[in-house]
């Protein structure tokens, strides 16, 4: 059987879910986020982008997984659930009636159900199916934030999966840079990074690269095309390692070919934002202090109109289409406190599109019990001309 931590945690995970299903009166809970999969039972999959679904009940009764065929054997093989109900595809096929019929079973009718509908896991096409199925039948309510509120704090086995994930991501840093040269192509320096990452065991990430060079380092998306690096560019490059589906990210923006005096500048200025922006994760302090130091360091060089709005999210074991882990998100009115255990990317971003240029800096960390967090990229960020 293929998991990767103790059958011992997932049901101490389980335990700790239920009780706070107990405290919120719900009498089951819809899992419908492939997160909450992974993290309660193991079952490590691609197949909830059709329709899938492990119903957990506030008693002590088993788990129960409705998923379809395909994933049958991925389930006896990666999860501890041993009820194991499959819905098939047909013409017209609609999951909701086998969900309904197992709910029935549970004689959940007109109790109080949770539901997890905040997620990639549950389309809204079957969200309507669900809901014109069960919303005259129980009481439905939005519990999208029970199982995600466990997983923001890591545990140690869990931080030691996403310190392998961020050892993975500096040599994949490294690897990308040495690609990184005037006529270089966009897709060589993207498969570099990629190559350290399998090779290391790591797994694919759950989105990305965000590289781009020329116009395109000023994008903080993923766009299609690569392209050749002229002789004097830039390029701006965030990614995320996984392992064992746990993400660290990175992000740099380099200049190709050329010193740029303007652009040492800005990176100057973004350093001393991500310093500041790291010295206010604290344990207790809330969130949003994050993002207010970076707002200040940022407007104080004039550098407003070209900052972003927010400046870091939540990182843990995700699978696509997003490395994000969200809520929570840093953003300024944020008053979630920080707690020991979280795991943050922070970022910091200008984008002068006037002068088209871009500089990024950025690195995942680890809110410590006290005292500053842990930095887990070993590479110290530095204004870098790739020649």
């Amino acid at each position: 059987m293929a998991l990767h931590f103790p059958r011992e945690t997932f049901f101490d995970r389980i335990r700790a879910a239920r009780k706070r299903m107990q405290a919120e009166n719900l009498d089951a809970l819809l899992l419908f986020a492939q997160e909450s999969h992974y993290y309660l039972t193991g079952f490590d999959t691609a197949g909830y982008v059709f329709f899938q679904c492990t119903i957990l009940t506030a008693d002590d009764r088993p788990p129960i997984l409705l998923t379809r065929r395909p994933d049958l054997v991925q389930a006896q093989r990666t999860s501890i659930v041993d009820d194991i109900r499959i819905w098939y595809d047909n013409e017209g096929a609609d999951p909701s009636i086998d969900l309904k019929a197992i709910l029935e079973e549970l004689g959940l009718a007109g109790r109080r159900v949770g539901m997890e509908t905040d997620n990639f896991g549950l389309v809204g096409k079957n969200h309507a199916r669900v809901q014109a199925r069960l919303a005259d039948w129980c009481r439905l309510v939005d519990a999208s934030h029970l199982v995600r509120a466990l997983r923001v704090v890591k545990s140690e086995a869990e931080l030691r999966y996403v310190r392998e994930a961020a050892s993975l991501a500096d040599d994949s840093l490294l690897a990308m840079l040495e690609a990184a040269r005037p006529g270089a192509f966009e897709g060589d320096i993207a498969a570099a990074g990629a190559a350290v990452q399998f090779r290391g065991g790591g797994d694919p990430p759950p989105g990305g690269p965000v590289l781009g060079s020329g116009d395109r380092a000023l994008l903080v998306r993923t766009a299609t095309g690569y392209r050749h690096l002229d002789e004097e560019d830039q390029l701006t490059l965030e990614f995320a390692a996984s392992y064992r589906h746990y993400c660290a990210c990175l992000m740099r923006t380099v200049a190709i070919g050329k010193h740029d005096p303007r652009q040492e500048r800005m990176f100057d200025i973004t350093l001393e934002a991500l310093t500041a922006m790291t010295a206010a994760a604290l344990a207790g302090n809330p969130l949003g202090d994050i993002d207010q130091a970076h707002r200040r360091v940022f407007d104080r060089h004039g550098y407003g109109h070209a900052r972003m709005a927010a400046c870091g999210y939540s990182l843990g074991a995700t699978f696509r289409p997003s490395w994000m882990d969200v809520p929570p998100l840093l953003f300024a009115e944020n008053g979630t406190l920080a707690e020991p255990g979280m795991v943050l990317f922070l970022h910091a971003i200008l984008i002068d599109t006037p002068n088209n240029l871009a500089m990024s800096l950025g690195h995942t960390l680890v809110v410590s019990e006290s005292g500053a967090p842990e930095v887990l990229s070993k590479l110290k960020p530095a204004y870098r001309v790739c020649r």
